[in-house]
């Protein structure tokens, strides 16, 4: 599984994860799930709703040849 969410994107997703979960458990709403699905997609770095438009905010590194 090659990783679709860079860094900025991971923290970005950790923090309105918990805010969302604390959120959801505070008012007793099963809204706070979404919370969880954003704190998995930052820990393992994949987010399935990139895959149809092909989206990555991973810095790609470029493969150049060495002399």
């Amino acid at each position: 599984m090659k990783h679709n969410v860079g860094s900025a994107d991971r923290i970005l997703r950790a923090v309105l994860g918990l805010a969302v979960g604390a959120a959801g458990l505070y008012y007793q709403n099963w809204f706070g799930l979404i919370g969880v699905v954003l704190l998995a997609t930052a820990m393992i770095g994949w987010c399935p709703a990139y895959l149809p438009f092909g989206i990555s905010t991973c810095k790609i590194r470029s493969q150049g040849t060495s002399s």
